[in-house]
């Protein structure tokens, strides 16, 4: 599976953060080989999506039932099997922090901006 997220440049729109875009996130304490990527996240047709792409593998993983509301981010991954939620927090417009949660508990991640969305 491919999981893409990109942000455009952290500009607020209404007041509000905009998260579209490409970041680069770091969790130290995830399982070898899925401590480090990118999540890009998207919008299009007034749908939100995102992709997570594992460093170095080639992997992706599409994430499911996507909710964005005021800086707050939210999606599911299905991992090997494995139901991970992932819940953001945008802190500014070049950092995201929040954590995965699955069956063997709690991971914090921390997100850097690495793209910001060109349009077409």
């Amino acid at each position: 599976m491919f999981i893409s997220i990109s942000f455009s440049s952290a500009q607020t729109v209404g007041g509000k953060k905009d998260p579209v875009g490409k970041w680069k996130f770091e969790a130290p304490y995830a399982p070898e080989g899925y401590t480090s990527g990118s999540i890009s996240i998207g919008f299009s047709e007034n749908k939100y999506s995102a992709i997570m792409e594992l460093a170095g593998a080639g992997i992706k993983f599409a994430g499911e039932n996507v909710k964005i509301k005021n800086d707050s981010i939210s999606f599911f991954l299905n991992i090997e099997d494995e139901s991970v939620l992932i819940n953001l927090k945008l802190e500014s417009s070049t950092k995201m922090t929040g954590r995965g949660v699955y069956s063997e508990g709690v991971i914090p991640i921390t997100l850097t901006r690495s793209e910001a969305v060109t349009e077409d």
